[in-house]
């Protein structure tokens, strides 16, 4: 499975928007400019989030983004779902019934091995990423985060924020 960056940019924009305090907002611009990524391309995520309820928009000469929930109430797979939608991974084409060793249907009344492998995988995955919160990525990036990009993005945040 392959996500595309626009995930990443994504759970970037978030945990960004994790820390912009109560009554303010960032607009798309500032998003993009502290990534450093295109501004078009990023817009598409952020309305997709919108869209999913992950994030709000505020219009006006002071709008901007915010998250629309706390950010322990907003998993990574919510993130990943608004920008990639609800596809699963995987999906069985019952080829093993094909073929010179293919057998009327009443032979295949248990799924594929193969599709019940992948299906367990997939929830796997998914569990992982619904129990993995923006306030979790948040709080990794604080116990970790170099001390000098801190002050940094601390500062950027300040000039930034609406």
């Amino acid at each position: 499975m392959k996500l595309s960056q626009g995930v990443e940019w994504a759970l970037h924009c978030c945990s960004v928007l994790a820390l912009v305090p109560p009554g303010h907002t960032l607009t798309a611009a500032r998003l993009a400019e502290f990534h450093e990524v295109p501004p078009a391309y990023l817009a598409k995520q952020l309305q997709a989030l919108a869209r999913a309820d992950v994030i709000a928009a505020d219009p006006g000469p002071k709008g901007g983004y915010r998250l629309a929930r706390p950010a322990d109430r907003i998993s990574v797979l919510d993130i990943v779902l608004a920008v990639e939608g609800d596809e699963h991974a995987f999906h069985c084409e019952e080829v093993r019934q094909r073929g010179p060793a293919a057998c009327a249907p009443p032979a295949y009344r248990r799924p594929c091995g193969i599709a019940l492998a992948m299906g367990r995988a997939e929830r796997a995955w998914r569990d992982e990423l619904r129990g993995t919160s923006v306030a979790h990525l948040v709080m990794d990036l604080a116990l970790h985060i170099h001390p000098e990009a801190a002050q940094k993005g601390a500062a950027w945040m300040e000039g930034a924020l609406r």
